[in-house]
């Protein structure tokens, strides 16, 4: 059950800050945001603040940003239907549009429409019932809503719609998801940093495991290593290369403790690591806790992972690396097993690396994903005019077809590896 707790909360705390990127900046750019989703599928949770509804979806795969204009989404008015209206009663402003069920507003006035322009001109003319049949011109609040059904839509004003925002700001609202995951991965090895320490370099033995050779032959916290086997160490990155390259070896470890010095002989014990043999002699590295390098350290790790990653995708491209070996959620699920019963800081520095891995995907070049919209802004800047939103939601609809195949693919390899 803990595996599931903190499954959920890793992948959830992931989907939820990529998302709220891409809410930030477009509310910043003034672009109407129907919902903000995490998962996809029927909703098991909805409220409603200001303009947006916040919602939890069934299937924790992900999740969306819903902003006006990206999709067909407003029934269109046209000459003919009939309707009703709803006015304020200060400003003589059209505060609802009633679809069907008018009946159900009793003091809605009905009217047949003569002509509608709810996105540029805001203005509704036609005919309405029991009164004079002249032509009569209503204008509707930029916040009016259009009720189907009984169900409230806001409308969108052509300024508060994804497709008038400049290419800069579009480009922004989207590029901003990934981003948050990159700020998400510092902030988490930030705050591992200030809770247990940043790795120092001096040779100067950290925490010592219980079962491990270095307690048996005497080591001790606090030791600060000088020679082994007569070498001078200089580093606690020498202290592990020396050891690793000598399994089962019997080592002289020349040591300053208490401000003496003494010589304490230790035999690294062999562990086959991915297929790499090392010695090992149960002694971590030493910490020391600064906030400078707390912040420093939280740079550093986000750099080094997302060089990792890169040399990852790399190998996949240049075939050394199979999608057979790619996991889904079904293969994250079982690492965050493993993690978690390392301890909460590796289960911390997990949910880093898989922030920065989120990223990354994401800014691939892919139809569906951000990396694929933002590939399309980059044509429209080129070409000084954006491409046709027809064939781009073609493009995008086959793309997410692809990743869901993908999906479909490594997971049934991941049941096939943990399960059968």
């Amino acid at each position: 059950m803990s595996t599931v707790i903190a499954f959920i909360v890793i992948f959830g705390a992931l989907v939820f800050f990529h998302e709220l990127g891409h809410l930030i900046f477009a509310k910043r750019a003034g672009i109407l945001c129907r919902e903000f989703a995490i998962g996809f599928g029927p909703k098991i949770f909805s409220h409603k603040k200001n303009e947006t509804v916040y919602t939890i979806r069934l299937l924790p795969i992900g999740g969306f940003v819903r902003m006006a204009g990206e999709d067909p989404e407003m029934i269109e008015i046209k000459p003919g239907h009939r309707i009703g209206l709803m006015l304020d009663d200060q400003s003589g402003q059209v505060t609802k549009i009633i679809l069907n069920n008018k009946d159900k507003y009793p003091n809605a006035r009905v009217m047949e429409v003569e002509s509608a322009d709810i996105e540029y001109a805001l203005v509704l003319k036609g005919y309405v019932d029991g009164e004079d049949e002249q032509l009569q011109s209503f204008s509707i609040a930029r916040d009016a809503v259009m009720v189907e059904d009984g169900i409230e839509t806001q409308i969108a004003p052509y300024d508060r719609q994804f497709a008038s925002k400049k290419l800069g700001q579009r480009t922004m609202a989207i590029f901003a998801g990934p981003m948050m995951n990159f700020v998400l991965a510092f902030f988490i090895f930030l705050v591992i940093a200030f809770l247990q320490g940043v790795p120092s370099s001096e040779p100067i033995l950290g925490k010592v495991t219980p079962d491990g050779t270095a307690v048996k032959a005497g080591l001790k916290e606090g030791d600060i290593v000088h020679t082994i086997d007569g070498d001078e160490i200089t580093s606690w990155n020498d202290v592990v290369e020396t050891i690793r390259k000598n399994p089962n070896k019997e080592l002289e470890f020349t040591i300053e403790r208490d401000g003496k010095t003494q010589d304490v002989s230790v035999v690294p014990e062999e562990k086959e690591i991915e297929g790499e043999t090392i010695g090992l002699i149960g002694v971590y590295s030493p910490v020391e806790k600064s906030p400078l390098k707390a912040v420093a350290y939280g740079f550093e790790e986000t750099y080094f992972w997302t060089k990792e990653i890169f040399f990852m995708l790399g190998k996949l491209v240049s075939g050394d690396f199979t999608i057979d070996a790619l996991s889904g959620p079904v293969g994250i699920y079982k690492s965050t097993d493993t993690v978690a019963k390392s301890g909460i800081y590796y289960l911390m520095k997990w949910a880093g690396i898989l922030s920065i891995n989120l990223g990354i995907m994401n800014l691939l070049p892919i139809p569906a994903l951000d990396g694929g919209r933002l590939m399309f802004f980059a044509v429209e800047f080129l070409r000084g005019k954006p491409v046709d939103r027809q064939k781009e939601g073609m493009v995008h609809f086959i793309g997410f077809a692809l990743l869901m195949l993908l999906m479909l693919v490594v997971t049934w390899n991941d049941i096939q590896r943990f399960f059968l």
